[in-house]
């Protein structure tokens, strides 16, 4: 007796040679020819490069005029880069003597005035700022939850970056060759303060900083550059390896800092070229994707005793030694 099949299973399939397709496949087995270079697939790359490079071309022959006139760029405001509130009476006294912008000063109603209280309220008078009497519940509200305000409070508004193609424009409108220093993973302030000082001091044309991951130009920032902030513009890059790619583009060369750099910094032979240097931090130094993009890594010889420099002297170094050639180079010429 036959054994009854399972409901809803198929016939099973015959051994043997199977029924071909005549040919019709034949097109699907060809060869599609030799593979294209890779700067000829828009999805490579090398593509992705060309097709950056044509366009730049582009743009000037269309402007006529090459790269100085190329038309503003602003990167959009970080979401979390709002309004700062600069607490406590000395915070307050330094911020104002600093002449770090501000738009309002308030005072909690019934402070005990001091010295400070009452040179804080006669600088922020001079400098047209408002200055606003609140309660103190209020107050703790502005300044938040985990800040001790003593009574006293000044707003910063939110550092307005340029785009890091910006400075090179400016620099190349200027008539000197470029000179610009890029962050990589720096997040002490202080140290931005003091690049940004030792990027005025040294004729820098210009400071960029990563969106994410880095230090901004808080109010503790300013402050260490000693007023140097209103001189040089600090720009901030979305993607900071995609902004050097830019830069370099435009024929500028990107120098890595780092302590085992295959280039001594005395007698650097780039130093009278258009140049970005870029630091890293303290601790991590240069990420990988940052010194892929490096033309040269750059050492500063140091004894043996001491590891490292930290982000700020390093590249303060760095910008004496180059604005020393420069002016070594120029008065050879």
């Amino acid at each position: 007796m036959n054994k009854p099949g399972r409901a809803g299973a198929g016939k099973p399939k015959k051994k043997g040679p199977q029924v071909g397709t005549g040919g019709h496949g034949r097109r699907a087995l060809e060869g599609k020819g030799p593979t294209p270079k890779a700067e000829d697939r828009s999805w490579h790359v090398a593509g992705k490069r060309k097709a950056a490079k044509e366009r730049l071309d582009a743009a000037r022959a269309k402007s006529g005029r090459g790269g100085s006139d190329a038309p503003v760029r602003r990167t959009a405001r970080p979401k979390t880069d709002d309004s700062e509130m600069v607490t406590g009476r000395n915070s307050v006294l330094e911020s104002l003597r600093a002449k770090i912008p501000a738009t309002t000063l308030y005072i909690a109603s019934r402070i005990e005035m001091d010295d400070r209280v009452k040179e804080a309220l006669s600088l922020a008078t001079k400098r047209g700022l408002n200055v606003l009497e609140v309660m103190r519940p209020e107050l703790d509200r502005l300044s938040g939850p985990d800040s001790v305000h003593q009574g006293i409070a000044l707003k910063v508004p939110a550092y307005e970056y340029a785009h890091p193609l910006d400075l090179l424009d400016a620099a190349i409108s200027s008539g000197r060759p470029p000179l610009l220093v890029a962050l990589d993973g720096v997040t002490d302030p202080r140290n931005l303060g003091a690049i940004v000082r030792s990027a005025a001091a040294f004729g820098a044309h210009g400071v960029i900083v990563p969106q994410r991951r880095s230090v901004g130009m808080t109010a503790s920032a300013w402050k260490t550059s000693a007023g140097a902030a209103a001189r040089v513009p600090v720009a901030m890059a979305a993607n900071l390896t995609r902004a050097l790619e830019e830069l370099k583009q435009r024929g500028v060369f990107v120098l890595g800092l780092d302590g085992g750099g295959d280039v001594s910094l005395p007698g650097l032979e780039l130093a009278t070229s258009p140049i970005v240097i870029v630091v890293g931090s303290e601790g991590k130094g240069l990420s990988r994707l940052v010194t892929e993009k490096c033309d040269a890594v750059v050492s500063i010889p140091i004894e043996s005793s001491t590891e490292s420099l930290n982000a700020g002297i390093a590249v303060s170094v760095t910008l004496y030694e180059v604005a020393k050639l420069r002016a070594e180079s120029g008065s050879k010429g």
